[in-house]
């Protein structure tokens, strides 16, 4: 659940606090938009169409300020459509638009052609206005060292944190308290309405799995069918969450490591995987003192490798530049993937500041940075690799300028058959997420990918999982079975190296996690 990152083209192209539940509808409607698609698809997707939605910046007030969503849509080509397919990659912040083609284009050609899927920028999130950019550079290299080993560095990294939701509530005070899930959900709606749809149907990734969650709360109604991919569990946002992903990450950042033992005969770092992980933390401790071309240091790199825990098809180019850096001393391909993977510019300012908008709007965070320190010194004990990265990448939420929501409580019993996916060693959205989720949803079915670490499984390469979407999508049936799941797929393979003939990993699995992106 966090930032975006780019694909490289070679290889294819969050728990505390209380719940409560909420009203299902609990504001006026705006009037019912009308939309007119233009023509906007080009390269992998030819037949994308683009509109624009004006929705009240304040539900509660329909006919008060008006802010503009952007969509797309691969319109159904079948005789008999089944209504609208929305879709969302997750974040918060992520941009939906190029999604919806994905989706046309990876669902089997009989399956999509019964759908208008629909992708959107939520509120605040790149071509809808306003877009947010709290603070442009934010992630400028070279930044202080996130492991805070002197009181100068937490003081330091303590100030960066205030300034950037400072910089947030300086310019967009007016915005920033309709920035949240909520909000986006009666969006949500508004597109329902102004699509002519009684009910829609939905698909989400990651963070996208909670919006469709509380949507399916506030309007249990109007969904036909829900797809949750990646689950999040509801019962932490966002805290201890992101706690529970610390722990996560550090576990796929070691399964890293032995894969990288495993072929020491292309990488030359040893075969046991605990020397080759105390290899990569001296590099990180190098780094620190002298940043690799002036642009990576100990921050950036952890930057680069967190990636690697949402798709293990990166490994192959992270391997490669650990071991030229840690074997040869080069810099070269270590820059080359922290400006592929880690670096954050442009649209991912933008992504960050919807972030931090919405999850820090969404819920209470800790009030006492004490409790962050403890909490934080007490996960890195144990699970050095992203703890201190992560905190400081929430910490703005304890410096927030807005009031806080009370998280939803998503349990329904009032919805068709929901069909959700979760990979066991998924660290973003880790597994127990996604069996809180089967039993808060009554009628729901969990997938499973067993011994499966990557974040986003479906149309991903695994025929087993695509096989139940599809069928699921195609008449609503679900897998029932006796245990926690009701189904259970084989992994996909872990990629190769990339000297060898088997090196590639799925294409559009790498497409996918390109447009999902990381820190989700």
């Amino acid at each position: 659940m966090r930032t975006r990152a780019a694909v490289l083209c070679a290889a294819a192209a969050v728990l505390a606090g209380s719940v409560t539940a909420l009203p299902a509808h609990g504001a006026p409607a705006a009037p019912a938009a009308r939309l007119t698609w233009k023509r906007c698809g080009a390269g992998d997707y030819p037949t994308l169409q683009c509109a624009s939605l004006k929705v009240p910046l304040d539900h509660a007030k329909p006919s008060g300020r008006q802010i503009t969503l952007a969509l797309s849509r691969v319109p159904h080509t079948a005789k008999t459509s089944q209504g609208p397919l929305l879709v969302n990659p997750g974040g918060p912040g992520g941009s939906g638009l190029t999604l919806a083609g994905f989706v046309a284009s990876a669902l089997p050609r009989s399956v999509a052609a019964q759908y208008d899927i629909v992708g959107f920028d939520p509120r605040g999130v790149g071509r809808s206005s306003p877009a947010l950019n709290c603070a442009p550079g934010h992630f400028r290299t070279v930044r202080p060292d996130t492991l805070p080993a002197t009181a100068a560095l937490e003081r330091t990294n303590l100030a960066r944190a205030r300034s950037f939701a400072a910089a947030c509530g300086r310019k967009y005070a007016d915005v920033l308290p309709y920035i949240d899930t909520i909000s986006a959900v009666r969006d949500m709606d508004s597109i329902r309405q102004a699509l002519g749809a009684p009910r829609i149907s939905y698909f989400g990734y990651s963070y996208g799995t909670y919006l469709g969650a509380v949507y399916a709360k506030l309007y249990p109604d109007r969904v036909r069918r829900l797809v949750l991919d990646s689950v999040v569990d509801p019962t932490g946002v966002w805290y201890t969450d992101n706690l529970g992903q610390d722990y996560a990450f550090n576990d796929r950042h070691r399964a890293l490591m032995a894969w990288i033992a495993r072929y020491d005969s292309t990488y030359h770092l040893g075969r046991d995987p605990g020397k080759i992980e105390a290899q990569w933390y001296a590099m990180r401790a190098a780094l620190a003192k002298r940043p690799a071309d002036g642009e990576v240091g100990a921050s950036e790199l952890e930057d680069t490798f967190i990636p690697g825990g949402y798709y293990n098809g990166y490994w192959p180019y992270l391997a490669e530049a650990f071991a030229a850096y840690v074997r040869e001393r080069k810099t070269g391909p270590l820059v080359e993937a922290y400006r592929n993977f880690g670096a954050v510019k442009g649209s991912r300012d933008n992504g960050y500041s919807v972030y931090s908008a919405v999850q820090c709007r969404d819920t209470s965070w800790p009030g006492s940075w004490n409790r962050w320190r403890a909490q934080t010194w007490e996960v890195y004990g144990k699970a050095p690799f992203m703890a201190w990265n992560n905190a400081w990448y929430n910490a703005p939420c304890a410096f927030w300028p807005t009031a806080k929501r009370t998280p939803v409580n998503i349990a329904n019993a009032k919805l068709p058959p929901v069909l959700l996916f979760q990979a066991t060693d998924d660290a973003a959205t880790p597994y127990p997420g996604g069996v809180t989720v089967h039993r808060l949803l009554a009628r729901s079915s969990l997938v499973v990918e067993e011994g499966g670490g990557n974040h986003g499984i479906t149309l991903s390469g695994n025929a087993c999982l695509d096989t139940y979407l599809a069928a699921y999508l195609t008449n609503g049936s679900v897998p029932r079975g006796a245990g926690v799941a009701d189904a259970v797929c084989a992994k996909s393979p872990d990629p190769r190296p990339l000297a060898t003939k088997a090196a590639s990993t799925s294409s559009r699995g790498s497409a996918l996690h390109g447009l999902l992106g990381f820190r989700r």
